[in-house]
């Protein structure tokens, strides 16, 4: 493979955790209730798509407030203490010294989602890192991939995306895209539906160089 289009959280960082918390804490705190599924359905969608979303669940806050709020409660854990995944950083740098081009698609923000991977060293390595709000839409909508590809260069079958969230691989692959399921503690409820929607599946990093 010579195009890689990388989530996040997840995928690339162990972040999960610190995104749950920091999303579902303003439901909490507003005493919103959700059920279950609420992180499967959240994470594709942004900040900006997130805080829509609770708004319809019946949160009375201006959408911009939410945000706020969001970005406030996640700012320290990605500035400070969020690891990389096992083997991501070796892995990476061993594409780059091949010529791959890296690339991120996330629906983080850039406030903490730059911070993040400069603190492991590894932002450089990047050709682009994309939050969601930099293409107005968010990994729920099949034309996102496409105007990543466009922006890569690449076709978009020529692009191998990675990410632990089911429903982000659906619709990658629904746009085109080789698509590799991410294994991560959050997602694995959800591991066989995953490997049945996508090309690849990988439990650890370094799989990923033995996919051609």
């Amino acid at each position: 493979m010579k195009a890689y289009l990388f989530d996040f959280d997840g995928t690339l960082v162990d972040s999960m955790p610190t995104y749950a918390q920091a999303m579902l804490r303003i439901l909490d705190d507003y005493k919103i209730p959700y059920g279950e599924d609420i992180i499967k359905i959240i994470t594709p969608l942004g900040l900006n798509g997130t805080a829509e979303y609770f708004i319809k669940m019946g949160l009375d806050l201006p959408k911009e407030e939410i945000m706020r709020l969001m970005g406030a409660n996640m700012l320290e854990e990605y500035t400070y203490n969020i690891p990389a995944k096992q083997n991501v950083i070796g892995v990476l740098q061993k594409l780059k010294e091949n010529g791959a081009n890296l690339n991120v698609l996330t629906a983080s923000p850039h406030i903490t989602l730059d911070a993040c991977l400069k603190r492991l060293g590894i932002f450089d390595l990047f050709n682009n890192v994309w939050s969601c709000d930099d293409f107005g839409t968010t990994k729920a909508n099949p034309e996102i991939y496409k105007m990543a590809a466009e922006k890569i260069g690449e076709k978009v079958e020529d692009i191998l995306f990675l990410d632990d969230n089911l429903g982000a691989d659906k619709t990658a692959k629904a746009a085109g895209m080789l698509v590799c399921g991410v294994y991560d503690d959050s997602s694995k409820e959800y591991t066989e539906e995953i490997k049945a929607a996508t090309d690849y599946y990988i439990n650890d990093f370094s799989e990923l160089l033995e996919i051609r």
